[in-house]
């Protein structure tokens, strides 16, 4: 059976320079970012987050809709 997903890719932006100021500092950043806001609304939006690669993430969602949102 076919099945219709949208994939979005996600990644933080000036990554390695804030790695190189701060590296406990913006790996905490990121954890807390990643609990506080991305998992939260990835779930409200009924995403599904599959893979993280450090600064990295993909997301697939069932509808082009909700990955809009």
């Amino acid at each position: 059976p076919r099945r219709l997903t949208v994939l979005a890719s996600l990644d933080v932006a000036g990554y390695t320079r804030l790695v190189e100021a701060d590296e406990r500092g913006t790996l905490a950043e990121l954890a807390d970012m990643r609990q506080q806001v991305l998992e939260p609304g990835i779930e409200a939006h009924n995403g599904n987050l599959f893979k993280m690669m450090g600064d990295g993430a993909l997301v697939e969602f069932a509808s082009v809709e909700d990955a809009v949102r």
